[in-house]
């Protein structure tokens, strides 16, 4: 009987996804590098049409297979959003030169200004703050700048553990969203805890930030990876969802998946229309292909193949 009722069960089908869920995944983004790019044959088949994807560049990967990854994209149909961490860009030439490569061969109009995960810069730039007054992105024509949010504080940019350096860039970018025409949002590090977040994204309105956010989660992989990848990003209260979760024998061996901390946001943001997270952002931590099926499972709009048979 056991054996008849799991075959019923099966039959059925995934469980609906909430509607709250649903409208919440709406237009979602996700990250890649080049080298796991690479590894997708075909990314029409895994991501919605129109899906934002965000080029992490890390130092050490050449531009060339940035602008590679970036023209694929493109080509394919994809948004695509270049990072541009500061304190691996040399200097003003080679911003320039950069820029100029991803518009003249991948068409990219929007990119991600942030620091960059080095504690030095190589050369004339150490934040994104300073990319963004050279006023060569408003030069070339860029639509859409985005840039780094940290809901639970950054120590790279606030290395006593507080958040004051972290509070007046954000109001620095405030000012700077009122004079220019570029759209701008908030594109953050991944965190575990609804609550933080919601902290987090209500003191910014409150402290007359308008600038929409971009909330980063990190999608479904094994615990131990997401706990790696945590200490290494600096995540701070919100570890400790993981490290509850790894002292549960009963789920310490399955992969963790986003879903509590997505629903309590989507049922915020239901219960609270404006409240200023608009989308998600989703950091594949266990694989691309992995992430873009939780998403359709849980109610992301299904892809449908570049190439049909």
């Amino acid at each position: 009987m056991a054996l008849l009722n799991f075959r019923k069960r099966e039959a059925t089908g995934p469980t609906p996804a909430s509607p709250q869920v649903e409208a919440f995944l709406k237009g979602y983004s996700i990250e890649v590098m080049p080298r796991t790019a690479a590894k997708i044959e075909d990314f029409g088949a895994l991501l919605p049409e129109g899906t934002r994807v965000y080029i992490a560049h890390i130092d050490g990967t050449p531009i060339e297979d940035m602008v590679a990854t970036a023209r694929r994209l493109a080509r394919d149909g994809y948004p695509v959003m270049p990072h541009f961490p500061a304190r691996i860009i040399r200097d003003r030439d080679t911003l320039t030169d950069w820029i100029a490569r991803y518009q003249g061969e991948a068409g990219v109009d929007q990119a991600l200004l942030l620091a960059g995960g080095v504690p030095e810069p190589v050369g004339d730039f150490h934040c994104s703050m300073q990319l963004m007054e050279t006023g060569l992105f408003d030069k070339a024509g860029f639509k859409r700048l985005h840039v780094a949010g940290h809901p639970e504080g950054n120590r790279d940019i606030d290395p006593s553990g507080g958040t004051k350096n972290v509070e007046e860039a954000i109001l620095w970018k405030q000012k700077f969203s009122e004079r220019t025409d570029a759209k701008m949002a908030i594109a953050t590090q991944f965190a575990f805890d609804a609550k933080p977040i919601i902290t987090w994204a209500d003191g910014l309105r409150e402290a007359g930030v308008t600038i929409p956010v971009h909330i980063g989660i990190a999608g479904p992989a094994k615990l131990q990876t997401l706990i790696k990848f945590a200490i290494a990003c600096g995540v701070g209260p919100s570890l400790k969802v993981l490290q509850k979760r790894a002292m549960d024998v009963s789920k310490l061996l399955l992969p963790y998946e986003p879903t509590d901390v997505i629903a309590e946001l989507a049922a915020h943001k239901a219960a609270n229309p404006d409240f200023n997270i608009e989308h998600v952002h989703f950091f594949p931590l266990g694989g691309i292909k992995t992430n873009a099926q939780w998403a359709t499972d849980n109610g992301g709009a299904a892809a449908q193949p570049a190439n049909p048979s």
